[in-house]
């Protein structure tokens, strides 16, 4: 039997005329944390990506790693492989007793394109330390450290570290995960709904001060910079919204909570990133959350001859 055909979140515009579709699913949270709108296969299992870094932060803190401030957002990160970013990763690795070479992420150029640029421009190729997740392998990697956990199979389902990312992944979502698969950067990667990522979200910006899931939340939030990077949607949400905690993940997916608890999720069915920042845009709005950050977000421009012909624009 087919699954149903998700519901058109975004449409491509050229020209005016509407040339193509992207499809999805997203949930809404109110501040107490009930559905107020629902689209799709919102609790159906699907793969979050790096929109579960917040709870692999807390399972690490959890295991007895300190860290906080930035070195705390970057352990949540997808970071942009700016200077600052890859400086920093070095500089936890060398904290905590550990090289490059340890790291089972894979080598990459930065996703930043001026930071690609600058770094071929310097003559230095692929690293590890440049790729996206090397914030949260660094982390996952002290944690091991501290509790002198094999450093070789860390990435392991079975390693004590992803057995506690497990268990947080369950208590944050309030769901049993459906499936275990491996991201893009090696790392196990846990199935659960977006309505159970949404319900992650607001359980962390309401946490206890000094909790582990508030500390992950209020590092990310006072440092975004480290979460993304200078010229990322995330960055400019969480800098511009007072308490808003934000994480995109590969494939469309992004989740984000407000101050007073309301949250949302969404992921679009075929993974188009053009899709994202619309469909975003006009969630938030709907929540009330408005000014020059959420226009920003919502740009995605379509060009003909270097010049804006139309846009990709929210269809729900």
């Amino acid at each position: 039997m087919s699954s149903p055909i998700s519901p058109v979140l975004a449409e491509v515009v050229r020209s005016g005329f509407v040339e193509g579709h992207h499809r999805g699913s997203l949930v809404v949270l109110d501040a107490d944390g009930e559905v107020t709108r629902s689209l799709g296969a919102t609790d159906e299992p699907c793969f979050p990506r790096s929109s579960n870094k917040p709870m692999q932060a807390v399972a690490a803190l959890r295991s007895g790693l300190e860290l906080s401030g930035e070195r705390l957002a970057l352990a949540a990160a997808s970071h942009a492989g700016e200077e600052f970013h890859q400086r920093l990763v070095a500089t936890m690795l060398g904290e905590h007793g550990l090289t490059e070479d340890q790291l089972l992420c894979p080598v990459d150029l930065p996703v930043d394109r001026t930071a690609m640029e600058e770094q071929l421009a310097a003559g230095r190729g692929r690293t590890r330390i440049a790729m996206n997740c090397s914030g949260k392998h660094t982390a996952m990697l002290a944690a091991c450290v501290h509790n002198g956990w094999p450093l070789e199979s860390y990435l392991d389902p079975a390693h004590p570290l992803q057995r506690r990312i497990h268990e947080e992944i369950e208590a944050a979502t309030g769901e049993r995960v459906a499936h275990t698969g491996v991201d893009g950067c090696g790392a196990p990667l846990l199935a659960f709904s977006l309505t159970g990522l949404a319900r992650a979200f607001r359980s962390y910006v309401l946490a206890e001060p000094g909790s582990p899931e508030r500390r992950v939340a209020d590092a990310m939030r006072a440092h975004p910079e480290y979460v993304a990077g200078t010229r990322l949607t995330d960055t400019w949400l969480m800098r511009e919204v007072p308490g808003a905690l934000a994480k995109a993940g590969a494939e469309g997916v992004q989740a984000v909570a407000l101050a007073d608890g309301r949250a949302l999720a969404f992921k679009i069915d075929d993974g188009a990133g053009r899709a994202r920042g619309p469909v975003l845009a006009a969630l938030l709005r709907e929540l009330g959350v408005g000014g020059p950050v959420v226009e920003r977000i919502g740009e995605a421009p379509l060009y003909g001859g270097g010049v804006p012909v139309g846009e990709v624009r929210a269809a729900f």
